[in-house]
């Protein structure tokens, strides 16, 4: 299967379309207050696999590969993925099936992290971004 995830400050599906806010960052500036994100995926399910449930995993990571956790929680969240054929589409044709995954209230301290989505246990997509630390305040003297 082919993935295509973007990093975004908002995202909704709606009609199986994706509608972006902010998408395709890769560095987030440090302020010390929480903050939301997007995560706009696209899954292209080949033929012979429509009609099969998939479990879907988003995992938050740093750039050690460890999970970020949140109040003894782990960054990120759990779907289910089954796609049927549409009625008269052309044998062999892969089906695009959009979603969205939001994550609310983060407060990531500088440094790099990896977003990783897992289609039933096997990681097809990493999406790295950095949250940076602002430049220092100069003061004229």
């Amino acid at each position: 299967m082919r993935v295509t995830m973007l990093l975004c400050d908002s995202a909704q599906q709606v009609g199986g379309k994706l509608y972006v806010l902010g998408g395709g960052w890769t560095h987030i500036l440090f302020r010390g207050q929480s903050m939301n994100m997007s995560l706009a995926v696209v899954v292209a399910v080949p033929w012979d696999r429509t009609n099969e449930r998939f479990d879907i995993e988003t995992t938050l990571l740093t750039e050690d590969g460890l999970p970020v956790e949140v109040n003894d929680v782990v960054v990120g969240g759990t779907s289910i993925l089954e796609v049927g054929r549409p009625p008269g589409i052309k044998a062999g044709s892969e089906i695009n099936a959009a979603f969205v995954a939001n994550f609310e209230g983060l407060v990531l301290p500088p440094g790099g992290y990896v977003w990783d989505l897992s289609l039933a246990g096997e990681s097809l997509a990493r999406n790295p971004f950095w949250v940076v630390a602002p430049p220092e305040q100069q003061t004229a003297a």
